[in-house]
């Protein structure tokens, strides 16, 4: 049996959803047998992720973002993608530590949480067009079932 599988989520950008995203990620990637510690590391990733488009993405209006699984082998990709305001400076906005909301009590660490807790993230932008930040995690290194 060939080992592939997709997935597409699209929610509003309401905080209420971003659990309902973290929880969906999660039990797909169960697909390719994580251990909890690997299933830890995708959800809060995909918290941070989500989180970013809810606060930065859209300001005050809410609107779609659209999350994109895959997995192939023993590799879970994560696309999570907005049309909103986009990131002008992306090298900047992935400093830790740098928030553009600092009277929200951000702590600036999103994007350095998805580094940390997933094998590669990728991140392209464009002012007035959005954002789509790419994820993703080999699973199963401890113990390679799917070689």
């Amino acid at each position: 049996m060939e080992n592939k599988n997709e997935m597409i989520l699209e929610v509003e950008s309401r905080s209420c959803n971003e659990g309902l995203v973290r929880i969906a990620v999660a039990a797909f990637s169960t697909q390719l047998n994580p251990t909890l510690e690997e299933v830890a590391d995708i959800k809060t990733a995909v918290s941070e992720a989500i989180t970013n488009c809810i606060v930065h993405a859209y300001d005050t209006s809410t609107e779609k973002i659209r999350v994109e699984c895959r997995n192939n082998k023993r590799e879970l990709t994560v696309v999570v993608k907005d049309t909103g305001k986009g990131i002008e400076d992306i090298e900047k906005a992935m400093e830790p530590l740098y928030t553009t909301r600092p009277e929200q009590d951000r702590s600036g660490m999103g994007f350095a949480f998805m580094e940390a807790f997933m094998d590669q993230v990728t991140v392209e932008s464009a002012p007035g067009k959005g954002t789509t930040v790419t994820m993703k995690k080999v699973i199963g290194r401890q113990n390679p079932v799917f070689e």
